[in-house]
């Protein structure tokens, strides 16, 4: 059978049993063709391989530079597509099956240290609408931890400002996320006397507009984030979700209990949040390295 018709039976192989996404198909379809090929310039025909062949291959990507992502999802595109051809009796063994994926090294993500924040929370200037606008975005920000596409669709019904807490929802469930003093001033002002300014009269539940009245944007927000780290002065690479991190690596940090952070942040799974107590591990071997006398 020719390469062609055996790359369509996966394809459909996919798509039918598997029920996989179009990214998905075509990465692995992608993968595929890449094997293929490489397995063509030495002769090697896909049904007669043995299990040495795949893990030379394996160990060429990585000798090429590629990414531990990128070798490990090669790894499961090759074997899905044995499953497909022993599923359709072109074949009665994987010759992938054993082959080890290469382990995915998990970046810890990047923090601002307390005074890092403190800087960068000073930057909003508070003499005109906008200043306050931004000043009371990143304040609850930070306060609350949420996903910038959470802060973008909180609604002025969400925020309770007497007892000092938001409601958080998605389209599975709903939180309440406290917040303190810093981030209650700011709210106050921007809601009380700043927000009919950017509405100019026009009817909006959202909480946070852009200056047209409009609901603020991911992109909209991501030029606030850019422009104030550059006036701070802050080389880090501050992203939507730094302000997220940190929330959460210094609320572990001063004693914050795992469980408790990962209901704040919506996490679905506690060992996403672990994530955090290992950066607070990692913290305080480095201080212990710098300062203990026989480290």
């Amino acid at each position: 059978m020719l390469v062609s018709e055996l790359l369509h039976l996966f394809e459909e192989y996919l798509t039918t049993e598997k029920k996989a996404s179009a990214n998905t198909v075509s990465s692995y379809l992608r993968d595929m063709h890449q094997f293929e090929t490489a397995m063509a310039e030495q002769d090697l025909e896909l049904t007669e391989l043995a299990v040495q062949d795949v893990e030379l291959y394996v160990d060429g990507l990585t000798r090429k530079g590629k990414s531990a992502a990128t070798v490990t999802r090669s790894i499961a595109s090759i074997k899905s597509f044995y499953n497909c051809m022993i599923a359709l009796g072109i074949m009665d063994r994987n010759p992938a099956k054993d082959v080890v994926a290469a382990k995915v090294e998990r970046k810890l993500p990047q923090i601002l240290t307390g005074k890092e924040v403190e800087l960068f929370l000073e930057q909003p200037d508070c003499s005109d609408l906008k200043g306050f606008r931004d000043r009371a975005m990143l304040e609850l920000l930070y306060a609350t931890g949420i996903r910038v596409s959470e802060l973008i669709h909180l609604e002025m019904s969400d925020v309770n400002l007497a007892m000092g807490y938001i409601n958080c929802r998605d389209t599975d469930s709903e939180r309440v996320i406290p917040f303190g003093s810093q981030a209650k001033k700011a709210l106050q002002q921007y809601m009380h006397t700043v927000r009919n300014g950017f509405l100019k009269e026009q009817e909006s539940e959202v909480l946070f507009t852009n200056c047209s009245g409009k609901p603020m944007s991911r992109q909209g927000f991501w030029k606030v984030l850019k422009h104030y780290a550059q006036t701070a002065g802050i080389e880090k690479d501050i992203t939507p979700h730094t302000l997220r991190h940190s929330f959460a690596a210094h609320l572990i940090q001063n004693g914050a209990d795992l469980k408790s952070v990962q209901e704040m942040l919506g996490h679905s799974d506690i060992s996403t949040t672990q994530m955090y107590l290992n950066m607070n591990v990692y913290k305080i071997r480095d201080v212990y390295t710098k300062a203990h006398p026989r480290k």
